[in-house]
């Protein structure tokens, strides 16, 4: 089947995170031959303001800027849009009605991916703000579900992991998370819903088992590719 629909990609949040995520388009498609590859058109934008200061009230707000990016696929002719950063959404939902293209929510994939891989809940790390603005804690209510709550330790663990991606240093990045884990399965043994876009990159540098990690990256790009091959 050739997908006739067109993803617009808003990207470079952060560089690595966003070719992960076309890594994974790209081997998740069912595709024999390259034209039955979707046509994608990727957006990057690495200058960004950062979402978590914004949040916090320590620095510019993205949001003009992602409107700015979005708009712009829109105008190249995108159908669906995608922004495989999490923490980006909490500044997008506001405007996420008035996008001229559906938008293919992070958030709501993960989350559809978690309900279904461990129904009594699973352990969340993400950044500061991610946590803080509750985005994740709101849909898995509307859907009945929940998540297990980190102690601050591990939240601070996940933001030092983040940073270790962010910088490339991706082995120093799965150390922390092989940490990450054995704290959190002390207390519980649960899946980990990696909802940075980072972490997921750091899972994977790591030696824990695949099926105990719920990427937030890998949720996005199966529905983006569920929406772009759906039968219309």
């Amino acid at each position: 089947m050739i997908p006739r629909k067109i993803l617009g990609v808003y990207g470079g949040m952060g560089p690595a995170a966003s070719a992960e995520f076309m890594r994974l388009l790209a081997a998740m498609a069912p595709a024999k031959r390259d034209q039955e590859h979707p046509v994608v058109y990727v957006y990057s934008n690495a200058q960004t303001p950062d979402r978590t200061a914004a949040f916090f009230g320590r620095g510019e707000s993205p949001a003009a800027a992602l409107r700015q990016g979005l708009d712009t696929l829109c105008d190249w002719g995108a159908d669906l849009l995608a922004v495989p950063c999490n923490t980006a959404h909490i500044f997008i939902d506001p405007f996420r009605a008035q996008l001229r293209a559906s938008l293919i929510h992070i958030v709501e994939a993960t989350v559809a991916d978690a309900v279904k891989a461990a129904p009594d809940g699973c352990w969340i790390i993400a950044t500061g703000a991610t946590l803080a603005s509750g985005i994740y804690e709101k849909e898995a209510a509307r859907r009945g579900y929940r998540f297990f709550d980190a102690s601050e330790e591990v939240r601070e663990l996940a933001t030092q992991a983040i940073v270790h991606v962010k910088a490339g240093e991706l082995k120093a990045g799965g150390a922390v998370m092989d940490e990450i884990a054995a704290r959190l399965w002390a207390v519980r043994r649960a899946p980990i819903v990696t909802a940075c876009t980072e972490l997921p990159l750091a899972y994977d540098a790591s030696s824990l088992p695949p099926e105990m990690g719920i990427s937030s990256l890998r949720s996005l790009a199966r529905a983006c590719l569920e929406a772009l091959y759906a039968e219309e």
